[in-house]
């Protein structure tokens, strides 16, 4: 099931330094990211192999995961903040406002990887 972490962050007066090396349990393979969606749900999916790593490096966005009968909602608000989403957590995102998140993919893009409907 999903689960929430924070990164390694590094601040002084200059600001805040946050790394992300080997906290993801996972080679990254693809890596976009999702900005101007202004409260537009995203995903609605879950994946067969493809994990994910997501961070909101601006603003916030509030993300809805189910897996069998378990549901948690997260809130990614901070950019130290990382979420890890295994290939089975059907998962939406709704991006608030001026909101920019990050994800990192083990996978490339394939579209038989997607499944849409929630695992059962």
């Amino acid at each position: 099931m999903a689960k929430i972490f924070d990164l390694p962050t590094f601040q002084d007066p200059r600001g805040s330094l946050t790394v992300l090396q080997e906290e993801i349990p996972f080679k990254i393979a693809r890596v976009y990211w999702i900005y101007g969606a202004d409260g537009s749900l995203r995903g609605g999916h879950r994946h067969l192999k493809t994990i994910q790593a997501l961070v909101c490096l601006s603003g916030q966005c509030a993300i809805e995961v189910v897996k069998g009968s378990e549901r948690n909602s997260f809130l990614l608000a901070d950019p130290k903040q990382c979420l890890l989403l295994d290939p089975e957590d059907w998962h939406t995102l709704q991006p608030q406002k001026n909101a920019a998140i990050l994800v990192m993919a083990s996978h490339p893009y394939e579209a038989a990887d997607y499944v849409l409907e929630p695992l059962s």
